[in-house]
């Protein structure tokens, strides 16, 4: 059984506009249901999470999309600050799950499948990632940064997991990460000339960027490969509401469809 902590919170952007009323993007609805209560519930509904920890501004503390989360902590300035509070005083070698708050067709078999998959190397931090080809075949019009390496060409998934002592050092490698983003020479200070190079010609393969990403941290880093990619569709723009809600239209469209013909 596992922890997880929802991180929803963080000031209005592009999607949460489109609802005055959201205190961010986390509480848009999609088709009738925020984005938050989306992901809450089918969190809720795996076997395998047995306490939810939601993260969100204060003035969201209160909202109906929360109800299924079993505790509703203060959000921070930053993303590292919002998962500081979440993992704040969990025991410090437990593998917590942290969900993003935007995953409006997550479902519980993909829960299971990350989780099992994050355990089965004991693992100190395990990042998701879902393989182009898998993505394509299912959602084909939803847009993704895609990563190409030698095992393959992948996206980030919104799950990852991470042992609450390895924190400090996440945190530090993110603020680096953060500061180096426009300057090559700082980058490759974090990546190595060597790692940059290899990803640009399309020669780095998974095992060495966990074996970087660990040298960097101190600490065990894992990718595992999800083969649902519904844990990989998640609302970044406001073009992405639209989008998604066409796919569950046609979601909805099909079971309707099936239970006719039963």
């Amino acid at each position: 059984m596992s922890i997880c902590v929802v991180l929803a919170g963080g000031p209005r952007d592009a999607v949460a506009a489109l609802d005055a009323d959201a205190p961010n993007k986390a509480f848009i609805p999609i088709a009738g249901r925020t984005l938050a209560a989306r992901t809450i519930d089918a969190l809720r509904a795996s076997p395998l999470i047995d306490r939810i920890i939601a993260v969100a501004p204060a003035a969201a503390h209160d909202h109906p999309a929360l109800t299924n989360a079993d505790e509703v902590r203060a959000d921070g300035a930053r993303i590292t600050d919002s998962l500081r509070s979440g993992i704040a005083d969990l025991p410090p070698d437990e593998l917590v799950v942290v969900a993003a708050s935007d995953l409006p067709i997550l479902t519980p078999v993909c829960i299971e499948e990350f989780i099992g998959l994050a355990n089965e190397s004991d693992p100190d931090v395990v990042y998701g990632c879902v393989e182009q080809k898998a993505h394509l075949a299912r959602f084909p019009d939803i847009p993704h940064t895609w990563a190409r390496l030698v095992d393959g060409t992948y996206c980030g998934a919104g799950l990852f997991a991470l042992r609450p002592r390895v924190f400090p050092a996440l945190e530090r490698f993110l603020e680096r990460l953060g500061a180096a983003r426009k300057n090559p020479l700082a980058l490759a200070s974090i990546f190595s000339w060597d790692v940059l190079a290899r990803y640009a010609l399309r020669r780095l393969t998974l095992a060495d960027a966990e074996l970087r990403a660990g040298a960097l941290l101190g600490a065990r880093a894992r990718a595992v490969i999800c083969t649902h990619p519904e844990i990989a569709v998640n609302v970044d723009r406001a073009e992405d509401v639209a989008l998604v809600e066409r796919l569950l239209s046609h979601n909805r469209l099909s079971i309707s469809r099936h239970t006719s013909l039963e």
